[in-house]
């Protein structure tokens, strides 16, 4: 090494020992302002014991959190991009609520489905989350007061609407308490160096599986395909498999697994959105959505009377189908499911629903809820 190169590697060992001290500095600041939120949502949740009465206190309030992600959104200046710093501050949150009371999340199994993505997601990763074997159990535990919320599948880009879902509001009187949409790549995933011709034993989930069924007839036909209960069990099963992989969402496998090839998905990008389910009314975060079950006669125009109070109000529709589910008067309805902007204690909103329900035979209000932030 020539005398010039040791200058200049000691020139920069020194400025990058000023700037690591300028991190220490700012982690040791940034720790201490963490602290004393926690302290403050602390104070937080004793004021709230204080006064709850005979009913229990409520810690999480969706429509706060909404609000303060925005806020954090707006005012970031960068580098970081805007929903990266909102995941931090979701964590931080979900921290502070953990260290009172933590969530209990129900959602439909198996582990490492997207409904626990959407759970981690939405309420961060220190809530408990629980796997049950049908969305029946988990509007079950919702309902009981077992749990505090559920997740549970709305649509995806695979399968549209879940309609089971609807059946099961008709049945529960709960509320939908917010919204998560997931934007999920599968790849194919080993803990081992492995490369795509090796590979003799694909495990996934039956759904995984089935969304990847063109790649895999296009890529490896002569694969074995297994379905499994669970992520961590595909994980288990390719760890003692020499030539085996798995296929996986984005966040659901270890982070030191290597991926083998990407985007396997029969549509390269799965999109999924789920609610949250609750026991409480919501009020208005300033960005809302409301979703509703209505039914009318089955009869010529029945759709366009349905969309004219949305129309002549501007009230923009995000989602309509028709739901192949009974109504309470029989099957010589159209039942409909709709999702519009806006929350049902405006006096705009109030107004439609007034028209909708002069034009339906039956009306179920789901809920009004935040939109989804992340």
């Amino acid at each position: 090494m020539t005398v010039q190169n040791k200058q200049q590697e000691q020139q920069q060992e020194q400025e990058l020992l000023k700037l690591r001290d300028q991190i220490d500095d700012i982690d040791q600041q940034i720790h201490l302002l963490i602290n004393q939120r926690a302290s403050c949502a602390q104070r937080v949740a004793e004021v709230k014991e204080k006064y709850q009465g005979t009913e229990d206190a409520v810690f999480y309030r969706p429509e706060r959190e909404a609000q303060v992600l925005r806020k954090v959104m707006q005012r970031n200046q960068g580098p970081l991009e805007d929903k990266a710093v909102a995941k931090l501050f979701r964590e931080v949150m979900s921290a502070c609520l953990a260290h009172e009371k933590p969530l209990q999340i129900a959602y439909l199994g198996p582990a490492g489905a997207f409904a626990q993505l959407a759970s981690h997601k939405h309420f961060g990763s220190s809530a408990l989350t629980s796997a049950m074997n049908s969305l029946d159990q988990v509007f079950k535990r919702v309902e009981s007061g077992v749990v505090n919320y559920g997740i549970v599948p709305i649509e995806n880009s695979t399968q549209g609407v879940a309609t089971q879902t609807l059946d099961l509001f008709k049945r529960y009187p709960l509320n939908i308490c917010g919204e998560v949409e997931l934007d999920i790549q599968l790849h194919l995933f080993s803990d081992k160096n492995i490369a795509l011709p090796e590979i003799t034993k694909v495990y996934a989930l039956a759904d995984t599986m089935t969304q990847c069924s063109s790649w895999l007839d296009k890529h490896c036909p002569s694969v074995t395909r297994i379905a499994v209960s669970s992520a961590q069990q595909a994980q288990q099963l390719v760890t003692a498999d020499e030539t085996g992989a798995l296929i996986a969402g984005d966040g659901a496998i270890d982070a030191q697994w290597s991926v083998v090839a990407q985007n396997v998905g029969s549509d390269n990008e799965h999109k999924a959105r789920f609610l949250i389910i609750g026991r409480q009314q919501i009020p208005p975060s300033g960005f809302d959505k409301t979703s509703i079950l209505i039914a009318t006669q089955d009869k010529p125009g029945a759709l366009y009377e349905l969309l004219t109070p949305f129309r002549e109000s501007n009230i923009s529709l995000t989602r309509i189908d028709t739901h192949s589910g009974e109504s309470a008067l029989g099957s010589d309805c159209s039942v409909f499911y709709i999702d519009f902007e806006g929350h049902k204690s405006e006096p705009q909103i109030q107004q439609v629903l007034l028209r909708l329900d002069s034009y339906s035979v039956e009306i179920k209000m789901l809920g009004s809820y935040p939109r989804a932030v992340l």
